[in-house]
């Protein structure tokens, strides 16, 4: 049976009063809702720009989510009693 899902993913970026700038990235699977963190700050040397700043708090939110999603599924994956991958093996399905 096909099985289709619409999963919401909001981002959200703000500096902070000492110039760094903070992201937080929310997935909302419709029955639970994930949280991934992320910062950055400008060197003091390094010229102000501060796409880079949002760019490298985004990505660093965003791959705290995606590890959080990994644990999520390989607890799920034991939880149906499916053996634990052997070192180096990647966990999951097969695509």
């Amino acid at each position: 049976m096909p099985h289709t899902a619409e999963w919401k993913v909001r981002l959200h970026l703000y500096e902070d009063d000492e110039g760094t700038t903070k992201a937080r990235v929310i997935l909302d699977t419709g029955t639970t809702a994930l949280t991934g963190r992320g910062a950055a700050h400008c060197h003091p040397a390094d010229r102000n720009v501060p796409e880079i700043g949002d760019e490298l708090a985004a990505g660093r939110a965003m791959n705290d989510l995606a590890q959080q999603l990994l644990n999520t599924a390989e607890h799920d994956i034991e939880g149906i009693g499916a053996p634990r991958p052997i070192t180096g093996e990647v966990t999951g399905w097969p695509t």
